[in-house]
């Protein structure tokens, strides 16, 4: 597998870097300047550079498992999603959040049903508690007749958790309040390739035609 990826470089180099070699070395020596942030996944099928057809540059991209934000404390000193946003909105200055979710998440998953060694101890169960109340408020619904369709509403409420703990940061509510910054949710499912948006009236995902 190493030597895939070996291989690959180098038809990057021969190839993508050499027709677009001005663009990456002008990055290189300037700096980046993204207008969108997206908080994605670690779940290796899903690339928001890749679904969005976007360019090196273009979009500033924090993963973590499940695409969670967590809500601003200053307890701890372990804050690599909430440093890296600090970093896009104060620094960078983007102009749009997204919190990128996605179908058949396995961090979902295992928050709902954790394994014996999730459930007693682990990383993961720590951090994916940040989604308890999702989680809490999708067990007590009674139309959800099968754990797929409870992980896919949780896939959901959890997105809308990460966009109101954005909320919770200082800097960010201070963006939002003076029109420099927009939050959106988004959810991705790769088996349709459907692209859902929030509707914050309505509080609904509708697909993106």
């Amino acid at each position: 597998m190493i030597e895939k990826l070996i291989a690959g470089y180098r038809c990057f180099r021969s190839g993508y870097y050499e027709e677009n070699s001005e663009r990456l070395i002008e990055l290189a020596q300037k700096g980046q300047s993204p207008k969108v942030a997206v908080i994605a996944c670690s779940d290796s099928r899903i690339d928001p550079a890749v679904i969005t057809q976007s360019a090196p540059g273009e979009l500033f991209v924090v993963r973590n498992v499940a695409n969670l934000v967590p809500p601003c404390v200053e307890e701890g000193i372990w804050h690599g999603t909430s440093a890296a946003l600090q970093f896009a909105v104060c620094n960078l200055q983007v102009e749009h959040i997204i919190v990128l979710g996605h179908a058949k998440c396995g961090g979902i998953n295992a928050l709902l049903k954790p394994s014996p060694v999730e459930a007693n101890k682990g990383f993961i169960k720590s951090w994916m508690s940040v989604a308890d109340k999702a989680r809490q408020q999708v067990l007590s619904r009674s139309d959800l007749q099968s754990f797929e369709e409870q992980c896919y509403a949780c896939e959901h409420e959890s997105i809308k958790a990460s966009l109101l703990n954005l909320q919770t940061f200082p800097w960010i509510a201070e963006a939002i309040e003076h029109g420099k910054l927009e939050l959106h949710g988004w959810h991705y499912d790769l088996e349709a390739c459907t692209l859902s948006s929030l509707d914050a009236v309505t509080e609904t995902f509708r697909p993106i035609e």
